[in-house]
C-alpha cells in the first residue's frame, strides 16, 4: 500500500482491496470515535485497543511507512526510466484488472433489479475514475487553508480503490510543493514553515480519513454489493490512467512530476509490445493463482476444523 500510494495513478486502497483487508481497514479506522476516546479517558486500554483493532493497525501502519520509504527510490526509477516504465505500468494494469474481475465475481446478486443497480453504480464508479484521469495537473502556491482541504480530499482518494491520492494532489497543484518539503528539511531550509505545512496537511488527512471511513463502513455494512460494485467500477476506470503504452508530451521537462503523457495504441506488435503485454498477463495470472490458492487453503482449514 505504501509503495502504491507514492505512484501517481495507483491507489493504496486498491492494494487493500486486492489482498482482502479493505473492509477490516475501513472498520478499524472508523472506530476512532467518541466511544474510543471515552475508553481512553477511563483508562480501559485493552477495550480501547480492541475497539480500533489496534493489533491490525499497528502491524499495517509500519508496513505502509516502510513501503513508502524503501520503495520511493525504486518506484521513482521504474516509473521515470523510459525502458522500464511500460513494464511497470503493465504489471499494475494486470494486477488491478485481475483484482477488479475477482471483486466483481465475489458480489452476491439477489435478483435482476439488484444486478442492474450494481451495474449502474459500477458504471458510475468507472466514469468517476475516468473523469479524474482527464484532469490536467496544475501548480499553485497554496495557503494553509487550501492545504488543509487538499489533505481531506487526497486521503479520501487514497482510501478509495481506483483513485490515486498522489494523482489528486497533482491535479490540485500541490504535489510538487509537498514533495519538496523533505528536501528542504534535510538541508535546513524553511524548517519551521515546512513543519507547519506538514501539520496542517496531516490534520486534514486525519479528519478526512476518519470521517470518510465511517461513511464507507456504513455503506459496506448496509449496501455491501452496491458499494463493491461502485469500488469495482473505480478500479476498472483507473486502468485508463495506467495504460502501459504512453508517449511523452513534454520531453523538454526535466522534472518528472511535471511531465504529461498521452496514451497511445501500439503502431505495430513487435517484440517490445509482446513483452509488455506478456508481463501484464503474467501479473494477472499471479493474482488469480494467489486467490485460488487462498481459497483452497481456506477450504482445507475449514475441513480440518470440522474433522
Amino acid at each position: 500500500m505504501g509503495a502504491a500510494d507514492i505512484v501517481p495513478g495507483v491507489s493504496g486502497g486498491t492494494v487493500a482491496l486486492i489482498v482482502g483487508i479493505y473492509a477490516r481497514l475501513v472498520a478499524a479506522i472508523s472506530h476512532i470515535d467518541r466511544h474510543w476516546f471515552a475508553l481512553l479517558k477511563a483508562r480501559r486500554w485493552r477495550d480501547a485497543a480492541r475497539h480500533i483493532d489496534l493489533a491490525f493497525l499497528a502491524s499495517l501502519a509500519p508496513g505502509i511507512l516502510c513501503g513508502m520509504a524503501l520503495m520511493t527510490w525504486w518506484m521513482h526509477y521504474l516509473m521515470t526510466h523510459p525502458t522500464w516504465r511500460p513494464y511497470t505500468l503493465s504489471v499494475f494494469f494486470g494486477v488491478i484488472l485481475a483484482s477488479a474481475l475477482l471483486v466483481a465475481g465475489s458480489i452476491r446478486l439477489r435478483d435482476v433489479s439488484h444486478a442492474v443497480r450494481v451495474a449502474l453504480l459500477g458504471l458510475l464508479g468507472a466514469a468517476l475514475a475516468l473523469a479524474v484521469t482527464q484532469l490536467r495537473p496544475g501548480h499553485v502556491e497554496p495557503s494553509l487553508g487550501y492545504l488543509f482541504a487538499c489533505g481531506i480530499i487526497a486521503i479520501t482518494a487514497m482510501i478509495l480503490p481506483g483513485i490515486s491520492g498522489a494523482m489528486v494532489l497533482l491535479i490540485l497543484g500541490v504535489y510538487v510543493y509537498l514533495t519538496e518539503i523533505p528536501h528542504l528539511v534535510v538541508h535546513g531550509e524553511r524548517v519551521l514553515e515546512s513543519l507547519i505545512i506538514v501539520g496542517v496537511f496531516g490534520s486534514g488527512c486525519a479528519i478526512g480519513l476518519i470521517g470518510f471511513s465511517k461513511l464507507l463502513r456504513i455503506l459496506l455494512d448496509r449496501y455491501h454489493a452496491l458499494t463493491m460494485g461502485f469500488l469495482c467500477g473505480l478500479m476498472l476506470g483507473s486502468l485508463v490512467n495506467i495504460w502501459p503504452f504512453q508517449r511523452d508530451l513534454t520531453p523538454e521537462e526535466t522534472d518528472f512530476k511535471l511531465k504529461q503523457f498521452e496514451r497511445i495504441w501500439p503502431a505495430s506488435f513487435d517484440g517490445h509490445v509482446f513483452a509488455v503485454v506478456a508481463i501484464g498477463i503474467l501479473a494477472a495470472v499471479a493474482v488469480w493463482s494467489a486467490d485460488l490458492l487462498a481459497r483452497r487453503l481456506k477450504t482445507l482449514r475449514r475441513s480440518t476444523s470440522t474433522a
